[in-house]
């Protein structure tokens, strides 16, 4: 089993930024890929942007490029979340994503509990 825990979320003005981070443990060997998804209140959870582990390919929805960053955070298995000039629409619960496939578009097997973002007007 993986268990990926997410950090970093929290209340910021508008403007502001944040960092999130997401920890990754167990059988962490059946992740190829890992992701940001976030889910605001009364809408359905989207994809931000994800990382393929081998060769650290980065993909982002046109809205995250250039808003959101995605790097490691230190460990192979780990993935942050660099958000700036944050905004009242990027208020989400944010969870981190594991997948055990190399294909982008196949599900997401593994996933955080979220850490909420509140970005206040």
């Amino acid at each position: 089993q993986v268990q990926l825990l997410e950090s970093g979320g929290g209340l910021v003005q508008t403007g502001g930024s944040l960092r999130l981070s997401c920890a990754a443990s167990g059988r962490t060997i059946d992740i190829l890929r890992m992701a940001w998804f976030r889910q605001a209140p009364g809408k359905e959870r989207e994809f931000v942007g994800m990382m393929f582990l081998v060769g650290d390919i980065i993909e982002y929805t046109d809205d995250a490029k250039g808003h959101f960053t995605i790097t490691r955070d230190g460990a192979y298995y780990s993935l942050a979340l660099e958000m700036n000039n944050l905004r009242p629409e990027d208020t989400a619960v944010y969870y981190c994503a594991g997948g055990s496939s190399g294909s982008a578009r196949d599900p997401y097997g593994y996933w955080g509990r979220g850490t909420q973002v509140t970005v206040s007007s």
